[in-house]
C-alpha cells in the first residue's frame, strides 16, 4: 500500500510533468505571511496551475507584482481585505488556507485557538458562499481544531462535503522521510513514511513498521525518532528564537499537497498523500490516514494497515488529545454566528 506511488511527487519539480496540462485556478488565502509567500512562488512555477489568486489583509498587490514578473504560465491576482476576498475565490477549484499567527517559542499549536480559529472560520465562510465546490486544504494551526471548524461551517451553509475538505498534514510526512533517511544514509526523496493521526504532539504518529524501504530501529532509537518527529516543529520555533516557526519546509510540504490534489483531479491514478480528514477509521471522528486522491478529492481512505504494538500504543494515547480539540474546534464554530 506505502509503495513508492505514495510518493506521487518525489520532487516538486518532477510532480510537474505527472498530468496533462490544464487550467486550475488556485487560491492562497495568507499570501503574504512567511509560509504565503514561498508557497505562492512555487505554485507559481508549476504548470499545473494556470490562474493564482492571491489574499490577504495586507501587502498582496506587491507580492502578485512580484511574483507575476516570473516566467511561467500561471497569471497572477493580487486581492486585499475582506471586501476583496469574494472576488479572489470565485471560480477557485483549489484553496490553500496557511492564514493565522505563527507560533512563538513555548507557545503550542493549541495557544494559537483564538486567533487563528477566528481567521478560519471567516475564510472558510468564504470558501462556502464564493468556491463551495474547491478543494480546501487548511494549513493554519491548530489543525486538529481548525479543520473541525471549517466542516462545521460548510454544514451551516449546506455545502458540506467531507471529501473535499482537508487538513495539510504533509510536514510531518516529509520530516519523518527526512529523519529515517538521514539516520539510515538512504535518498530522501525515496523513503516513504506514512504519518497518521493529528498535526500535534503526540497525535503525530509515524509508522515507521511501514516505511518503504523497510528500515528497523532498536527500541530506543525507534521511540527517539518517533519524539523528534512529533516535536520537530518545536525545533524549528526554538531554533528560529522568536523569529518565527516553519515556513520554508511548510510551504514545501503544502505545495507538495496541493500538486498531488492536482495531479488527481487531472486523472492521474494512484496518488496517495495522507490528510486529517473526516473519518470512520478510529473512534476520532477526524484522523489522518494514507488517502488515495481523485477526481473529487478523497477517492478512498486506505485506513491504518497493519500497525506494530508501539505503533498501536501511539494511537491508544493519541485518542483523548485529538477527540478534545476537535470537539473544541466544532463548539468553536457553532457558536458563530
Amino acid at each position: 500500500m506505502f509503495s513508492r506511488i505514495a510518493r506521487p511527487a518525489l520532487s516538486l519539480s518532477r510532480s510537474f510533468s505527472t498530468s496533462a496540462q490544464k487550467d486550475a485556478k488556485v487560491a492562497v488565502l495568507g499570501a503574504s505571511g512567511g509560509i504565503g509567500q514561498p508557497l505562492s512562488l512555487l505554485l507559481k512555477n508549476s504548470p499545473l496551475v494556470s490562474q493564482l489568486s492571491l489574499y490577504d489583509i495586507a501587502h498582496t498587490p506587491g507580492v502578485a507584482a512580484d511574483l507575476s514578473h516570473i516566467e511561467t504560465r500561471a497569471h497572477v491576482t493580487g486581492y486585499i481585505g475582506p471586501e476583496q476576498l469574494g472576488d479572489a475565490l470565485k471560480g477557485c477549484e483549489v484553496v490553500v488556507i496557511p492564514a493565522g499567527v505563527p507560533r512563538k517559542p513555548g507557545m503550542t499549536r493549541d495557544d494559537l485557538f483564538n486567533t487563528n480559529a477566528t481567521i478560519v472560520a471567516n475564510l472558510s465562510d468564504a470558501c462556502a458562499r464564493h468556491c463551495p465546490e474547491a478543494m480546501i486544504c487548511i494549513i493554519s494551526n491548530p489543525v486538529n481544531s481548525t479543520i473541525p471548524i471549517t466542516s462545521e461551517i460548510f454544514k451551516k451553509h449546506g455545502v458540506y462535503n467531507p471529501n473535499r475538505i482537508f487538513g495539510v498534514t504533509t510536514l510531518d510526512i516529509v520530516r519523518a522521510n527526512t529523519f529515517v533517511a538521514d539516520l539510515k544514509g538512504l535518498d530522501p526523496a525515496r523513503v516513504n513514511v506514512p504519518v497518521v493521526g493529528g498535526h500535534a504532539g503526540k497525535t503525530i504518529i509515524p509508522l515507521i513498521s511501514q516505511c518503504t524501504p523497510k528500515v528497523e530501529f532498536p527500541q530506543d532509537a525507534l521511540e527517539a525518532l518517533t519524539n523528534r518527529i512529533q516535536e520537530a516543529g518545536t525545533e524549528v520555533v526554538k531554533a528560529k528564537a522568536g523569529a518565527g516557526s516553519a515556513t520554508l519546509s511548510m510551504a514545501y510540504a503544502g505545495a507538495r499537497f496541493a500538486f498531488s490534489l492536482l495531479d488527481a483531479m487531472n486523472g492521474k491514478e494512484g496518488v496517495v498523500e495522507c490528510s486529517f480528514v473526516r473519518s470512520e477509521e478510529t473512534e476520532s471522528p477526524y484522523f489522518s490516514t494514507p488517502l488515495l486522491l481523485g477526481k473529487n478529492g478523497i477517492e478512498k481512505n486506505l485506513g491504518l494497515g497493519k500497525l506494530s504494538p508501539f505503533e498501536e500504543k501511539l494511537v491508544g494515547e493519541a485518542m483523548s488529545e485529538l477527540k478534545g480539540s476537535i470537539k473544541k474546534g466544532e463548539e468553536f464554530a457553532k457558536k458563530m454566528n
